[in-house]
């Protein structure tokens, strides 16, 4: 059974424009998913990459056009410029971590659909994924206990910054990226979910 190793952000604009595409990918061709949220500007700063408030405006404004293209074309509702950005990252991916932990004991759970509506939160609902509610409130929607916010906090801390040095050690340098344990093939963005799932569907012809 192939396996995806996913290192996103829970506050990136192109984590939420993956939507739940990778999940469909994996159930078509039976491959699994370990979900890693990690500091992504801890990130850039460990592997050269530039934070967006040092980008040069060049940068940026071809990024907005980027986003409202891509938004555009996947027909996702986007909010360009949302209220408090960028939250505090951590206590979602905490809860997030605390909810794939869960899962793995009980089985119970949709975590990529809490994966996505963390994100879509920030994107598309003016919501602060830093406030314990509105995780508690995604964490009970997709099937997890929401105490999970205060419970797994120890464990998500941990977690969170073992993400980060393994995605340096890997080879990740941005969000979302996924890696095909199997070959250790790397996708960075969105947008190479097609090539991922290529590299998915020649793993299952090798193995027929």
């Amino acid at each position: 059974m192939a396996h995806i190793d996913y290192f996103f952000a829970t506050f990136s604009p192109y984590t939420y424009l993956a939507g739940e595409r990778l999940e469909k990918i994996a159930a078509k061709y039976g491959a699994t998913i370990t979900y890693k949220p990690l500091d992504l500007m801890g990130l850039f700063d460990r592997t050269g990459g530039i934070r967006p408030a040092a980008r040069h405006p060049s940068r940026m404004e071809y990024r907005m056009q980027e986003l409202k293209r891509w938004a555009k074309h996947l027909e996702m509702p986007m909010n360009f410029a949302p209220t408090g950005y960028p939250p505090n990252p951590a206590p979602a991916a905490y809860a997030i971590i605390a909810a794939q932990k869960a899962k793995a004991e009980t089985g119970a759970g949709d975590l990529g659909g809490l994966c996505h509506a963390i994100t879509r939160a920030v994107w598309a609902e003016e919501r602060d994924i830093a406030d314990d509610d509105v995780l508690r409130g995604a964490l009970e929607s997709y099937g997890f206990d929401p105490k999970l916010v205060t419970t797994g906090l120890f464990d998500g801390a941990v977690t969170y910054e073992r993400n980060l040095e393994e995605a340096v050690e890997r080879g990740v340098f941005g969000a979302p990226f996924y890696i095909l344990r199997e070959t250790d093939e790397r996708f960075w963005g969105q947008d190479r979910l097609d090539l991922l799932a290529d590299a998915l569907d020649e793993l299952a012809r090798a193995d027929t």
